[in-house]
């Protein structure tokens, strides 16, 4: 049983309802949210490990819920799984964006996102549990136990994906990776995302890398690499 607490946020009751059913079944703690003024007050004060969000929702919708939970210090690294029946790849590329670590669409099957969040929470766990290594590329510096990335000294705030991606590239300098390889490394396999979503989350990791950016070099055709003497 795992125990980890986890806010879902549906304005639906009987959404509400089936996931949290699924969830405590399975041996997770829940708190409900029918509103993104909710979500974010229960977002800090019950400090859940995970959130899975809608993004309809009346008041403040899910986007702008992501956008306030990306700024405060409190609950930025919290893992967020957008479920949403705004399938378009212009929205979830939006939510990817803003920081979100994944997306089911609805209608959806509570087995997958039970699987989605399960994957999630092994990798925070996993990433925790690390010994303390510090892998250190010129002016970048990446503590995977901490999760934190400095450039020149100054920290980089990356979302939980962005970290997820530079690691996989940086611990293989040289190696050229596809989208799909990038997807299935950091995701896991089966994650149904397009090439443009990856392509965002390459463009937001240069930038916040600064300097450091060119690091992750484009192989036109193919995917990407990090340069291995950049």
């Amino acid at each position: 049983m795992s125990g980890e607490k986890i806010l879902i946020v549906d304005d639906e009751e009987d959404i509400l309802e089936l996931v949290a059913y699924n969830l405590n079944r399975e041996g997770y703690k829940t708190v409900k949210a029918a509103s993104g003024e909710d979500a974010l007050k229960k977002s800090l004060s019950e400090t859940p490990d995970l959130i899975v969000l809608d993004l309809m929702l009346p008041g403040i919708d899910g986007l702008d819920v992501m956008k306030k939970l990306r700024k405060e210090s409190a609950t930025k690294k919290i893992p967020t799984i957008m479920l949403t029946a705004k399938g378009e790849e212009a929205d979830i590329i939006t939510g990817l964006e803003l920081g979100a670590d994944d997306y089911i669409t609805k209608p959806f099957s509570p087995r997958v996102l039970l699987a989605r969040i399960r994957a999630i929470l092994r990798r925070k766990s996993e990433d925790g549990n690390q010994a303390l290594v510090t892998l250190r590329v010129h002016d970048l510096e990446i503590h995977k136990g901490r999760r934190s990335v400095s450039v020149k000294g100054e920290p980089a705030d990356l979302t939980f994906t962005e970290f997820q991606i530079l690691i996989f590239l940086a611990t293989r300098p040289g190696w050229v990776f596809t989208r799909t390889q990038i997807v299935d490394a950091v995701r896991g396999d089966s994650y149904p995302v397009t090439d443009r979503s990856v392509d965002v989350q390459i463009v937001g990791l240069r930038k916040k890398l600064g300097a450091c950016g060119n690091y992750i070099e484009t192989v036109r055709g193919v995917g990407y690499r990090f340069r291995e003497n950049p």
